[in-house]
């Protein structure tokens, strides 16, 4: 009983976030809406259709039984990670925003590097459950754990999306480290991976060029620093209180993505520190209660899948907040639940389902 009523909570604060996303996604794109598209209710429209899609796959993933799910797994992981190959294929993949990110199917575009973030969390559980007597082994269990990250980064890094290649990365490596920690594992990890990481950064030029905009910003104001300014302008324009709801002045052509990646700048100019700091508060409850929930589970499935999707939507809630605030370089990451965005949103809600079906159906 206990766990079910955590459960309820949990799924509360979840809901919360999205309702406030909505007023948010409303006050912050009014006004580039109503001068682009002619309606300024067009994103918050379009984001009411995404719930809507994505209660309809809570849905499915709670009546579809947790052994069904640990056995589909593998089929789901490698379906999407097809599907997300086909934004390397001509003709199907659609560049926004410089990235190869949105794949076009049926006039309808969406992100399928999203559809994997929901089945890689599932199938690295699988995986871990079903190898637990193999994992100290090196050619048994790591190697073979760290080729599956490896693929699917590489993938992404394609597109490139280098933002989900670090964070479903970090994930799964906790996840292992968490299930089987081991010393020489760890350092097996890290002595190639810091220098992977500065060689995929200087690699593109831009990726630098965030790093020295991160560095100093006011070096090129009108330029790579331009957004973060304005970000830092909005969060500053609140105070304590906030200069209050839809009355945003930086949403008027000031600041980039202010409905998406910045959403959280809207929310500080318009609530203060206070808002703001109850929106971190809302994002530190799930995490606890997240955890919560896992660890009181049975099966082991179900704790590394709830384990690796809190760590995973936690993680996107902390490089945001850092990258909107000037702690960290810019990332094309969206804040969870809040940010605009269909296929993010669906996939975080589908991702509630499988947490409520690990939750009540524990073994």
């Amino acid at each position: 009983m206990k766990q079910q009523q955590t459960l309820a909570l949990f799924l509360t604060i979840s809901a919360f976030l999205i309702i406030t996303g909505l007023i948010f996604i409303y006050s912050s794109s009014s006004v580039f809406a109503l001068e682009r598209l002619g309606s300024a209710q067009y994103f918050v429209k379009k984001q009411l259709i995404g719930i809507l899609i994505g209660l309809l796959g809570f849905t499915f993933f709670r009546l579809l039984p947790l052994p069904s799910l640990r056995k589909l797994s593998p089929l789901f992981f490698i379906g999407s990670l097809v599907v997300t190959g086909l934004t390397l294929v001509p003709h199907f993949g659609v560049t926004i925003h410089g990235s190869g990110r949105w794949i076009s199917l049926l006039g309808i575009t969406f992100q399928p590097s999203e559809l994997l973030k929901l089945t890689f969390i599932p199938y690295l559980a699988y995986f871990l459950e079903k190898k637990q007597f193999k994992l100290s082994s090196l050619f048994h269990g790591y190697i073979p754990f760290m080729c599956i990250i490896a693929l699917t980064a590489t993938i992404l890094l394609a597109q490139p999306d280098f933002g989900q290649a670090v964070t479903l990365s970090i994930t799964g490596f906790l996840m292992f480290f968490i299930f089987h920690t081991h010393i020489r594992h760890i350092a097996y990890t890290l002595i190639p991976l810091i220098p992977t990481i500065i060689f995929l950064i200087f690699l593109k030029p831009y990726r630098f060029q965030r790093i020295l905009t991160f560095l100093d910003p006011w070096k090129d104001p009108q330029g790579s620093g331009f957004q973060i300014i304005q970000s830092l302008i909005a969060i500053g324009s609140g105070g304590l209180t906030g200069v209050g709801i839809a009355q945003s002045r930086q949403k008027f052509f000031y600041l980039p993505m202010q409905h998406t990646d910045f959403i959280f700048s809207i929310i500080a100019e318009e609530t203060g520190f206070i808002g703001a700091s109850a929106v971190i508060c809302m994002y530190l409850w799930f995490l606890y209660l997240g955890f919560q929930l896992a660890l009181n589970l049975k099966s082991t499935f179900g704790i590394l899948t709830v384990l690796g999707f809190i760590t995973l939507i936690s993680l996107q809630s902390l490089i945001n907040i850092f990258v909107t605030t000037g702690l960290m370089p810019t990332k094309g990451i969206g804040l969870p639940f809040i940010s605009y965005g269909n296929s993010a949103l669906i996939v975080n809600i589908c991702m509630l389902g499988i947490i409520t079906t690990c939750v009540l159906e524990d073994e």
